[in-house]
């Protein structure tokens, strides 16, 4: 399978700089979010913005970030067979999804951990595109411990 793009989106940052250099020497279009966008670009990583990518804003204080049929159709689509759409609505396809996701056990196991870092610490974003990619099996690759 060739990669042509990715779009990375983690909590823990973990040698994530040196996966996309190894990506960005393989000449794939980077896209990102929010602190892991931040992180590649102070790394002179060129990468996308999930923002500029879908011309459509992180809102709700980050909880609504990579909802949305651009990113959602590009790790769904069927390449065979939804290329028309995917051509009507904008759509590019999405070949890697590398993710990991908020520490909800983590946070919720600590003393002071109350309704609202409990409520924080689920992941919605993050789990939607693992298993995107993974229904897309064939064409959409998955990595959730880079």
């Amino acid at each position: 399978m060739k990669i042509e793009r990715a779009l990375i989106s983690v909590f823990d940052k973990t040698g994530v700089v040196e996966l996309a250099k190894t990506l960005e020497e393989m000449n794939v279009e980077i896209l990102s979010t929010g602190g892991t966008y931040k992180v590649l670009q102070e790394a002179s990583i060129k990468v996308v913005d999930v923002s500029e990518y879908t011309k459509f804003p992180e809102i709700m204080n980050g909880r609504v970030k990579t909802i949305n049929p651009l990113i959602g159709g590009g790790l769904l689509g069927l390449r065979d067979e939804h290329e028309n759409d995917a051509k009507e609505n904008n759509i590019q396809w999405i070949d890697l999804v590398i993710c990991n996701l908020y520490p909800f056990a983590e946070a919720t196991s600590k003393e002071n951990c109350d309704e609202a870092l409990a409520l924080e610490n689920i992941d919605i974003g993050g789990p939607t595109m693992i298993r995107a990619a993974a229904k897309n099996l064939g064409w959409v690759c998955v990595a959730v411990d880079p």
